[in-house]
């Protein structure tokens, strides 16, 4: 199809500017691209969140600007930060004018570690756990004088703690004194199904844990395990855990020497 003169015209007019645009071409002349503003912006985002996810410890706002160009809105980024993380697994936070990336409150319990601590008894608690085990039930008082010791509070309270030992009851004598036994924690922890799996004199003479030269008359108790009160004992009246734990007192011109 030819075109008509006016069209002709026209196309014939356009060439001495499609030529202009080839020589411009021709000369190697670039044409200069500027960059949107929002372009800088989100970079510098980038850049606040790298430095917040790298960081061990909550950044200061002055160390993040050291980064960025003189100027920059920081307080700009941060808050756009914190709004863009508001609902995801970890949110940016403020924490003492210092900001750092944390796990989001309701996906704190996901990673809670828990961890044993491990406790070494002293001597003394653990000669006043082995008489509670052997002699059970019995009374602070009993247990001072098996030891010959006076029991420090801490002892007890360190044992009913880790739930080796617990309250029983009250014995039926003047000042109804609470009586201790073992527990079944107690049970798990040293591998026994009952108290009565303790080891007995001649186990403990031949583990060396008892003297092989012992007094004439010596004895050991046979351990009884059993969670029901004996004939001796009241029910816990639920005051107990109120009031502090009872004390032995020597009889005047006794004297005891200190728990160690």
């Amino acid at each position: 199809m030819q075109p008509t003169n006016a069209s002709l015209g026209e196309f014939l007019q356009q060439e001495p500017e499609m030529d202009e645009m080839d020589q411009t071409a021709e000369a190697g002349d670039v044409a200069v691209v500027t960059l949107h503003p929002r372009a800088d912006r989100n970079q510098h985002l980038r850049i606040v969140e790298a430095l917040l996810f790298a960081a061990a410890q909550p950044v200061e706002q002055a160390k993040l600007a050291s980064f960025l160009p003189e100027g920059t809105d920081l307080n700009g980024l941060l808050a756009d930060l914190k709004a863009n993380y508001a609902n995801r697994g970890v949110n940016l936070v403020e924490v003492a004018s210092k900001w750092s990336f944390r796990t989001a409150e309701d996906l704190s319990f996901l990673l809670r570690r828990e961890s044993v601590e491990q406790r070494k008894l002293s001597k003394a608690a653990m000669e006043t756990l082995a008489i509670i085990a052997y002699h059970q039930p019995v009374t602070r008082a009993e247990i001072e004088d098996i030891r010959g010791v006076a029991i420090s509070k801490g002892t007890l309270d360190m044992l009913l703690e880790i739930g080796w030992a617990k309250m029983r009851g009250r014995r039926k004598t003047p000042g109804r004194p609470v009586t201790y036994g073992t527990t079944e924690a107690f049970l798990s922890h040293f591998g026994l199904n009952e108290v009565s799996d303790l080891p007995g004199l001649q186990e403990l003479k031949g583990a060396g844990l008892l003297d092989a030269n012992l007094p004439p008359g010596f004895d050991m108790p046979i351990p009884r395990g059993s969670d029901e009160l004996t004939a001796d004992e009241d029910p816990l009246d639920g005051t107990e855990m109120e009031q502090p734990l009872e004390m032995h007192l020597p009889e005047p011109g006794e004297s005891k020497p200190k728990d160690g």
